[in-house]
């Protein structure tokens, strides 16, 4: 019970890490178009985002997957941006119409975070035996760490549209542009192009 607890700690922590922001950021763009009237669909979407997250830590625990870190680092704030953009873009619309590529897309995504940190925590396994059972109580640790994400900036756009009278659109367009604005550093930073 006592591993269980470490590697539920250690997810919890991964995502909610100042300096790990990432997450934090990928998450806001993600539900920044939902309320808590769409819980369904936002937790279908988080739970996605931990399997490929879960997916790629577990492949490159074991070596099936390797890739270049240098890539990986400059592909997480990409698909931030591309989250945001996509919701900027889409705000008017429907989100039911595609929900099913966009599932897709949050899994692929998923993988993309897990990479940024298999190095990591293919160090911290080991060679005992029990690594899937590590893996999955960080990915319940991972999960947790989300669900509070969500909640938060559930609960900030709830304020903003209901107290502070924002419309959807102008809501989304604030949050997404501002993550933008602060993912382009990140993006400048980690530029392998």
């Amino acid at each position: 019970m006592d591993e269980f607890l470490i590697y539920l700690k250690l997810g919890l922590t991964h995502v909610l890490d100042w300096n790990a922001y990432d997450h934090v950021l990928f998450l806001s763009v993600l539900v920044a178009a939902y309320t808590f009237y769409d819980w369904k669909k936002v937790l279908g979407l988080v739970t996605v985002f931990t399997v490929g997250h879960t997916i790629s830590l577990l492949l490159a625990s074991y070596n099936i997957v390797s890739v270049n870190s240098s890539w990986v680092e400059f592909l997480i704030p990409v698909t931030i941006i591309f989250t945001a953009l996509y919701n900027l873009f889409t705000v008017k619309r429907n989100k039911n119409e595609k929900m099913g590529a966009f599932m897709l897309v949050t899994l692929f995504f998923g993988i993309i975070h897990g990479l940024g940190f298999s190095n990591f925590f293919g160090s911290t396994l080991g060679n005992d035996g029990v690594e899937i059972a590590r893996l999955l109580s960080f990915a319940v640790g991972i999960e947790l760490a989300q669900l509070i994400v969500v909640v938060v900036v559930l609960l900030l756009a709830f304020v903003f549209q209901s107290v502070f009278k924002y419309s959807k659109r102008d809501w989304v367009l604030v949050i997404c542009s501002l993550i933008i604005g602060l993912t382009i550093p990140m993006l400048r930073e980690n530029w392998i192009l």
